[in-house]
């Protein structure tokens, strides 16, 4: 009897695993779809406004200004529409090697994109100081380099800020999975950690 008891311990904190390893894939799904709708807000509302300016201003550098922004802002769109679309068909059924590999790629890919982003800003400041020596592209210059200066400083805020977001989801949510199930002391079964106020009691399965 106390052998059937424990198989159906065990049986019942597997299924509790599994349901809280899909909780946490489905939280970060949900702060991808977010995410991905910010961008896009912000790419929208540049490549309009901008749109406008490109339309109504004269040569100048405001024109080249509006001009790289509706440029920046065709491909922030491309980018943020194809990944709204795949985060909401994203399966969150995912085995425990599947989602710390997922997990793992998604905060990469935001931290090598926050390091892109210092290279946009550079790349303005270069264009701005090459400003000061090639007169006759001084407008055009000036205006690249003050959107580049503007749209890389926003992507560098909005990439870092995903990394972190995502880094303490996991730091939070996995972190507390993994300390609640673990493998028992004999290493033939599992360890179902029950925390309490006043103590911790360990309870080992098999």
């Amino acid at each position: 009897m106390k052998h059937v008891i424990m198989i159906f311990s065990l049986f019942f904190t597997l299924i509790s695993y599994g349901q809280t390893m899909e909780q946490f894939n489905k939280e970060r799904i949900e702060t991808d779809k977010k995410l991905m709708l910010g961008l896009g807000s912000w790419a929208t509302t540049n490549f309009v406004a901008s749109g406008i300016g490109w339309a109504s201003v004269p040569s100048g550098e405001a024109h080249y200004f509006h001009q790289m922004n509706v440029l920046w802002n065709t491909v922030n769109i491309g980018l943020a529409i194809p990944g709204y679309l795949k985060s909401k068909k994203a399966n969150s059924m995912l085995t425990f090697s599947e989602t710390i590999r997922m997990q793992h790629k998604t905060e990469k890919i935001f931290l090598i994109n926050t390091g892109l982003d210092i290279g946009y800003m550079a790349s303005g400041l270069l264009l701005r100081s090459a400003a000061k020596i090639n007169m006759s592209k001084k407008d055009q210059y000036n205006g690249y380099g003050n959107s580049l200066l503007m749209q890389g400083g926003f992507l560098f805020v909005f990439d870092l800020t995903a990394y972190i977001i995502h880094n303490c989801h996991s730091n939070k949510s996995w972190d507390k999975l993994l300390n609640s199930v673990e493998m028992s002391s004999s290493g033939i079964g599992i360890q179902w950690n029950i925390v309490s106020k006043s103590s911790t009691d360990n309870k080992e399965l098999l």
